[in-house]
């Protein structure tokens, strides 16, 4: 959600059962104009909310004037003082996936792994266990991140490439018509292409530099993947493995009990 129509979003969103007060409303709008400010972003978009146990995470990403450039990610737990997270890697998601369980809201949290590791003593090998310790601001990171990989998609003609190479906001963009909507070929993964370096001069024939330099909904394995109703009144591609996930309003579980909220645009 932009920052510039945040409101009207946030009731489009609210239709789904899911919404904020409008305190709440009046904070984030507010603190996320002098975020933008602050850091010198671009753009500001509210990804979404992080439901814990204790208190719940309001995550908002900065962008620059590529859009396609690395995001900056913030979280917040009361949509006014926000913090910036520092880039997910995969050694974070290798450290995470071993947690499983709702968030508490305390990013100072610790979580503790027992794990088998192997202890050298002269000739003699052998495994000794040790206990780790996963801060829940890594765990946040890394939750953020596969979330982004998976869900975060954006309507063809929304961004443009320009010759030089940055990505921009299409000025000119009213939305997909209907029978362009039907059409997974219509959606992109917002983020760096994957799929689309892989694919033939032959392949890229009919694509349009200036538009298809993401890849595709319709090329995801497997590719019922993405669900797309024309009698859904919202229109929005769904992930089938997450029916509930859905731009604007998305719900997601990473593991059992582990609730996410999130709004993808």
């Amino acid at each position: 959600m932009d920052e510039e129509s945040l409101l009207l979003s946030l009731e489009l969103a609210s239709g789904s059962g899911q919404g904020l007060s409008p305190d709440r409303r009046a904070s984030l709008l507010t603190s996320l104009m002098l975020v933008k400010r602050d850091y010198r972003f671009d753009r500001v978009l509210f990804w979404g909310r992080i439901l814990g146990l204790v208190d719940d995470y309001y995550i908002a990403q900065g962008l620059s004037e590529d859009q396609l450039a690395p995001r900056k990610t913030l979280y917040s737990l009361n949509c006014m003082e926000w913090s910036l997270l520092p880039p997910a890697t995969e050694e974070m998601e290798m450290q995470t996936s071993v947690v499983k369980g709702r968030f508490m809201g305390d990013p100072s949290h610790a979580y503790e792994h027992t794990e088998l590791q192997k202890v050298n003593e002269g000739e003699k090998v052998f495994e000794e266990e040790v206990v780790v310790q996963i801060k829940e601001e890594t765990r946040l990171v890394s939750i953020i991140d596969q979330i982004d990989k998976a869900v975060a998609v954006i309507p063809r003609g929304a961004l443009f490439k320009t010759p030089f190479g940055p990505i921009r906001v299409n000025r000119t963009f009213e939305g997909l018509s209907l029978s362009e909507a039907k059409k997974l070929s219509s959606y992109f993964h917002f983020r760096e292409p994957a799929e689309l370096k892989n694919k033939t001069l032959l392949e890229k024939a009919d694509l349009d530099p200036s538009l298809d330099f993401m890849d595709s909904l319709e090329h995801d394995i497997p590719k019922e993947s993405t669900c797309h109703s024309p009698e859904d009144p919202q229109r929005a591609p769904r992930p089938c493995a997450m029916p509930s996930e859905a731009p604007g309003s998305n719900e997601l579980r990473m593991g059992p009990g582990c609730k996410v909220k999130s709004h993808i645009f």
